[in-house]
């Protein structure tokens, strides 16, 4: 870890936990970011653990409906807000200023007040399950009207969204300052590396929707509270008004999660094929193709909800559309294979496991697409299927391989690879244990967010559940490795992944000089 610390007014390196307080170095805050993220995996794990556990078998045995729903609405937030979004972050902290050739970030103090707006977004997010009456109980999408017969807990949940939105806000525009101000000398934008412009991009992403997420939960506030009536059909509101609102948040939420994804993929699978990433300018204006089409596919989430025809078939061609960047990107990552010296290390074994399992998410986004078909998908267990293949076995697969990339650079130790390999295999095949049966029982019409089922969906589900403790479980070797890497792993080379099969570590972009290497003079 980085030994440089904050000073506390002037007088020398802060003490003990003040240092992590206190701190505005990048690295440092990185750490926390990740940290911050893998305590909350457990924390929402645990509430999938409990969804899992209810479903095993038909009936009401472990806890009541109520309860169920708090989970499943405490579950997605946290998942988003304090697992995938703060990682991302965190590798964007870590990252960034070594890939720019920066010396920290832009705004350091902006920094460290980002992070703990998001830790005080989260504590009264999970504090809700302790006040009277529970959790919000709708979801984490907060469909009205159910959200506006919610208890009091929902106001502070309202406000935990404000201070974890503020946080996205506040850590997008510095990540922007400092690619945009920092950068070495001689570093044109098209030669950052890919996983920057990953991060540049999904930043200005981020400052556009999160103002709308702030204003549609705002309007469910006044609603709920002081008499309004913007989604109260009593008082001539729209619920489907809402619906809008909030899906133009969350499909591009959804890249916000999967762009730094597919940055970290980019720098992965060139090093362990010993080639330079193929097409880079294409993967580039991919990028930006993805970001800006996935303003325009919002309603694909409401073709149930009586839109006229042309705003059907709209946004069906758009949502099909977005598969062509995407695809582009799928293409490149196996050209850089094609014909590379592979060889199979820990991260690589994660990266090809986020092709494997993303593409098929991005299949099943595809089959969703179709109008007529999503009639039938619609609120179904396939939906859960399609983008759990897309967030779990994309972006959390992503974020396990990064963190095996970089571990040895970030700590100088090497983590155990026989472990690692054992953590990816468990991993992969308890993902897939775990959720490719719900594409089945959605097609065969199970509803999602019920504690209850019929019997006919008693097996699948029993298998799921099985893939979920499992998948669980596989975790804790993956804590392990990385406390032992930390504490007293073995001592990494310069070089890492150069040393193992003696062939040479290629940059993996166009960049003249890469992550952890010197620039060169430039005159």
């Amino acid at each position: 870890m980085s030994t440089e610390a904050t000073t506390v007014h002037g007088h020398g390196p802060a003490p003990g936990i003040m240092r992590w307080i206190t701190t505005t170095n990048h690295k440092d805050i990185g750490t926390l970011y990740l940290t911050f993220s893998f305590i909350m995996l457990f924390v929402g794990g645990a509430m999938a653990m409990v969804i899992r556990s209810e479903l095993a078998q038909p009936g009401l045995q472990i806890v009541n409906p109520d309860f169920f729903n708090q989970m499943m609405t405490l579950h997605g937030l946290v998942m988003i807000f304090g697992v995938l979004m703060p990682a991302l972050v965190g590798f964007a902290n870590w990252l960034v200023p070594m890939q720019v050739g920066a010396p920290d970030m832009a705004l350091p103090r902006l920094n460290n007040w980002s992070f703990w707006l998001l830790v005080a977004g989260m504590s009264m997010l999970l504090s809700t399950l302790l006040m009277p009456g529970g959790a919000m109980e709708m979801g984490w999408t907060m469909y009205a009207p159910q959200s506006l017969q919610t208890p009091f807990s929902f106001a502070f949940s309202i406000f935990s969204i404000h201070l974890m939105g503020i946080s996205s806000i506040l850590g997008s525009i510095n990540i922007i300052a400092t690619i945009l101000n920092l950068r070495a000398p001689g570093m044109k934008l098209l030669k950052m590396p890919l996983f920057c412009w990953s991060w540049f991009v999904t930043a200005f992403l981020l400052i556009v929707i999160m103002p709308v997420l702030a204003g549609g939960v705002t309007m469910l506030l006044f609603d709920r509270f002081f008499g309004t009536s913007f989604f109260d059909a009593a008082g001539g509101g729209s619920p489907v008004l809402f619906q809008h609102v909030f899906w133009f948040f969350g499909h591009p939420e959804v890249y916000v999660m999967i762009l730094p994804a597919f940055g970290i993929i980019s720098e992965i699978i060139p090093t362990f094929s010993r080639k330079p990433i193929f097409g880079y300018t294409a993967m580039v204006y991919a990028l930006a193709c993805i970001s800006f089409i996935s303003f325009a596919v919002w309603a694909h989430h409401m073709f149930t909800s009586g839109m006229p025809t042309a705003a059907n078939l709209f946004f069906m061609y758009a949502s099909m559309l977005i598969a062509v960047p995407t695809g582009i990107k799928i293409f490149n990552w196996i050209a850089t294979m094609w014909r590379g010296s592979l060889t199979f290390e820990t991260p690589m074994l994660f990266a090809t496991g986020f092709i494997v399992t993303f593409t098929i998410g991005g299949f099943t986004g595809v089959m969703m697409a179709l109008v007529p078909a999503d009639f039938q998908y619609h609120n179904s267990y396939f939906i859960v299927a399609h983008f759990h293949y897309v967030l779990a076995g994309g972006t959390l697969m992503a974020l396990f391989g990064g963190i095996y990339y970089w571990l040895p650079k970030w700590t100088g130790h090497m983590y155990l690879e026989r472990l690692g390999k054992t953590h990816f295999w468990l991993t992969i095949i308890s993902l897939n244990v775990l959720f490719f049966p719900q594409h089945f029982l959605g097609l065969a019409g199970m509803p999602r967010r019920v504690p209850d089922y019929a019997l006919q969906f008693t097996d699948f589900n029993l298998i799921s559940s099985i893939g979920a403790f499992v998948f669980g479980a596989s975790q804790l070797l993956f804590l392990y490795n990385v406390v032992r890497t930390v504490h007293r792993g073995k001592q990494a080379t310069d070089r890492v992944w150069e040393g193992a099969h003696g062939l040479e570590w290629t940059v993996p972009s166009p960049a003249p000089y890469h992550t952890f290497q010197e620039a060169p003079d430039v005159k």
